[in-house]
């Protein structure tokens, strides 16, 4: 299997208690747009009707949690269930030391293509990628294979789709590419344009599916008693011992937060324990950023003003 990967662009900055002793609540920041959203949104409700003083601090999925874990972060805007298993797992349940909001929003995952090239050339299943009659067709390079974009290099869902490539077949057929999100869509953007087919690892609720006509290649249901997927820090040989034959199970997005905020800032755990938001209300907030392009502190004190009465639920009022 060819695998062509790009350094990350994202810096994972170190997690401290510098912050946490200088504010009341610090709020993680994910590389993704509508988790950054949601980040801000959450800090102006705390400052604006909880009176209290938010620090924010950019992490990857893994930091975060172990910052919740230590007390010196305080809230996961979004954490992908079942894609952080291993972390939920490790800090809600066993630790203890962090808690799961209880109102998710339902995701779907999976492999898409634009509309037009499941039309043109008739691509409407995951098993046609596998036939080097239709997987050519996504060649960029000249080499026979076809191109597709896994994700972002060191995510879960990365891990996962090359494991369905795998499992499915396609990747004697494909080079599974792990390339920084942004350069993803540039990528996307570029061949709707010249008419060219390009396949990729696709979510909702994205912005991407209100700036182009894109359908998910048809999977096998999701099927449990296969479905085996480790990570690579869960056994060297991950790839070898992981199956993944038929469609991801329904994903929801879930805030996390720490538990000592329960004790310390119990306001605040209240608002993050009925904190609710929509698929639609996700996907709004992942276009404005990228599309609008609008500063995320700027969209939440908008977004804030806009969705006052479902704001007042989250406080109890």
């Amino acid at each position: 299997m060819k695998t062509i990967k790009a350094l990350s662009a994202a810096v994972v900055l170190s997690l401290t208690g510098g912050l946490a002793q200088a504010a009341d609540v610090v709020v993680g920041v994910p590389a993704w747009p509508s988790a950054a959203a949601t980040a801000y949104i959450l800090k102006v409700v705390m400052e604006d009707n909880l009176g209290l003083d938010v620090a924010m601090q950019s992490g990857s999925n893994a930091v975060i949690f172990e910052a919740m874990d230590r007390g010196s972060l305080h809230v996961h805007p979004e954490v992908w269930l079942p894609n952080q298993q291993n972390l939920h797992d490790k800090y809600v349940n066993e630790n203890g030391t962090v808690v799961q909001n209880q109102n998710g929003v339902e995701a779907a995952q999976g492999i898409c293509i634009t509309k037009a090239t499941s039309e043109k050339y008739n691509i409407t299943s995951i098993y046609d990628l596998s036939d080097p009659d239709k997987s050519v067709l996504f060649d960029t390079d000249g080499d026979g294979k076809g191109e597709m974009w896994v994700g972002q290099p060191g995510a879960a869902s990365t891990t996962v789709e090359i494991i369905k490539a795998k499992s499915y077949g396609y990747a004697e057929t494909m080079n599974l590419v792990e390339l920084d999100t942004p350069l993803n869509w540039a990528a996307l953007d570029a061949a709707v344009k010249a008419d060219k087919p390009y396949a990729f690892f696709c979510y909702t609720p994205h912005h991407v599916f209100a700036m182009h006509e894109l359908v998910f290649l048809k999977e096998p249901a999701h099927n449990p008693d296969t479905w085996k997927v480790l990570q690579p820090t869960d056994s060297p040989d991950w790839l070898a011992e992981s199956n993944a034959d038929s469609a991801w199970d329904s994903a929801y997005l879930y805030v996390h937060y720490a538990k000592s905020l329960e004790k310390d800032q119990p306001e605040a755990a209240m608002l993050l324990k009925n904190f609710k938001l929509n698929a639609d209300l996700v996907g709004q907030l992942s276009y404005s950023m990228v599309v609008d392009k609008k500063d995320p502190e700027t969209l939440a004190h908008e977004w804030v003003l806009e969705h006052s009465d479902l704001v007042e639920s989250w406080l109890g009022q």
